[in-house]
Formats: C-alpha cells, structure tokens, sequence
C-alpha cells in the first residue's frame, strides 16, 4: 500500500546543505510581504506569501505562484515533479500548513524548515535565540 505524501520537515542547516547541492531545489518564503522585507530572508528565496496584509487571508493564488516557480525553472529548469520545495515561515508553523496545501494539490516534493527563519520565542518573548535561519548564522538579508 502506497503512502500519502506528507510535509517532510528539516531544520535549519539540513535545507541549507539540500539547496547548496541540489540546483533544483528553490526555498520559498511564505512570510508575509513586511516580515519578508524588514525582518529578512534568506539569501535567494523566493517571496510566496501563505498570509499576507491588509486581510491576514490565505493567499489563494499560493498553489498558483509555487506552481509558477516550478515551471519557470527558478533554480536549474527542474521538471515540476523533480523539483524540491522547501518552505519557510517565522518559526515552522504557516510553512507546515502551506507545504500541506501544496501535497493536497498534487505537489508531492515538499519540505518545511521545522525552526523557521526566527525560531520560537524564548522566555522573555523575543525569537532568534532558541532556533531559525538566523540563529543557526546561515546566510541572509534585509530590505
């Protein structure tokens, strides 16, 4: 019996070494557009937004757009079905959701960085220090 295909998670480090090796991977940035811009991102991902201002709705082109990415060949002109998706969001949360709409929509090759870009909040509320993208000093940029 097959198994359905499920939102594969990986930390921080391990999607960095998968995009470093594999041209046909893309990273994608579900944040909203302001996290995105005045937060930051990764260096080379792509801003798909899941949630996005002024409505906090789900964005209901997502599919659409990721789709778009992987037709266009963003990284190495990938077959659809042979590309990764890694997805990334604050702290693993919306990326999770977003990776499972995309499998339900027939993109079975998904992962979701389980820390995100900025991790869970520590005791004293603030993100960066327990986990995520930057706590882990992989490469990034702001706007």
């Amino acid at each position: 019996m097959n198994q359905a295909p499920s939102v594969r998670a990986v930390s921080p480090s391990e999607a960095y070494g998968i995009l470093s090796r594999n041209p046909r991977a893309i990273l994608v940035d579900v944040r909203s557009s302001m996290e995105f811009l005045f937060v930051g991102h990764p260096v080379g991902a792509v801003h798909v937004p899941w949630i996005d201002e002024p409505d906090w709705e789900i964005n209901p082109n997502f599919v659409a757009d990721v789709r778009k990415l992987l037709l266009g060949g963003v990284r190495g002109g990938a077959a659809p079905g042979d590309a990764l998706v890694i997805l990334i969001c604050r702290s693993g949360k919306r990326s999770h959701e977003a990776g499972k709409r995309l499998i339900e929509q027939g993109i079975a090759n998904v992962c979701h960085i389980d820390e995100g870009f900025e991790g869970e909040l520590n005791e004293h509320h603030q993100r960066s220090s327990l986990g995520g993208w930057r706590f882990h000093g992989l490469p990034w940029e702001q706007c």
